[in-house]
């Protein structure tokens, strides 16, 4: 009869065989969802971000080509995030005011979108599209609901995504100072212009 010794070590082989099965499985499981979210899931480290404000005593334009932004073509989500103090402005004081008295950028530092586009599926294929986008957008530490139609061109796999809507600064608690009241609207254009490739 084998003996205890023998017993215990067949035990231990047979449970590191099993132990060795399932991190094989883990793993290959692991590579294979890996895999499956690059294909259907796309990204753009080209995402520019233009804001205008249309005021009587001044028109103010700002522009990041920071911002990123992913799509999920299996899901239809969509996410933008852009660094607030990437904003340009063509006044350096302005740019200043911007980040230290209206956006509180050291305290907020990043503006986010995260939403879901509607019959995503159709961007899979070659053409022009116009779909509608719901979601959440967080600006100044503010999440409000948006809705907004986007343009979408694709194209061999690479798609181009433009969409422009309007943002009134009291939503997200952003207030003006009354000595530059006349010089920012209280409402702002946002432009999005962003190019996905696989």
């Amino acid at each position: 009869m084998p003996g205890l010794n023998e017993i215990h070590q067949k035990t231990n082989d047979t449970h590191m065989k099993k132990f060795k099965m399932y991190m094989m499985f883990f793993i290959i499981f692991g590579s294979l969802n890996v895999l499956a979210q690059q294909k259907t899931s796309i990204i753009s480290k080209e995402t520019n971000i233009t804001f205008f404000s249309n005021a009587p005593l001044e028109d103010i334009e700002a522009k990041s080509i920071l911002g990123a932004s992913a799509i999920n073509l299996l899901t239809g989500d969509i996410i933008f995030r852009v660094k607030n103090t990437s904003f340009q402005f063509d006044k350096k004081l302005m740019q200043e005011h911007f980040n230290e008295n209206y956006m509180e950028s050291d305290k907020y530092p990043l503006s986010e979108f995260k939403g879901k586009i509607e019959s995503a599926n159709k961007l899979t294929k070659d053409g022009n599209y116009v779909l509608n986008v719901t979601g959440t957008l967080q600006i100044h530490g503010v999440s409000k609901p948006y809705n907004t139609k986007v343009a979408f061109t694709v194209k061999d796999g690479t798609i181009r995504a433009i969409a422009n809507f309007q943002v009134k600064l009291a939503d997200h608690k952003i207030t003006i100072p009354s000595i530059v009241g006349k010089k920012i609207a209280e409402v702002v254009k946002i432009t999005v212009d962003a190019m996905y490739k696989p």
